[in-house]
């Protein structure tokens, strides 16, 4: 079990990894129309490409483990992803996180630690 719970947390990083550079490369393209210069700022978005790399990661991760473990303990193991998401939230973006945010997120969690039992 321990494995599974490892597997899907390096995943859940990936994934979260993906999301957060995905709205990093937002930041940098351009309003959309039908112009060369917006075509120019999505193809040559560096972030852009690290997300779509991080969330090809986390897609093989995610096919391995639902190879490998029964699906009713996999997905619910995923909701991770809302820890990580969190953090980014505080420490990437500087983004105020409540109270009621991170016990949503416990709550969460002991749901993921009572199935995973």
């Amino acid at each position: 079990m321990l494995k599974l719970f490892l597997l899907v947390a390096i995943q859940s990083v990936f994934l979260s990894g993906a999301q957060v550079l995905f709205k990093l490369a937002a930041v940098h393209i351009l309003p959309f129309s039908w112009t060369w210069p917006f075509f120019k700022s999505v193809i040559a978005n560096g972030w852009l490409a690290l997300s779509g790399v991080s969330g090809i990661i986390a897609l093989v991760l995610w096919a391995y483990i639902l190879k490998h473990y029964p699906f009713g303990i996999a997905y619910p193991l995923s909701c991770m992803g809302y820890v990580f998401g969190l953090l980014a939230a505080m420490f990437v973006f500087h983004e105020t996180v409540d109270w009621n945010q991170w016990l949503g997120v416990v709550l969460i969690m002991a749901g993921c630690f009572f199935i995973a039992k």
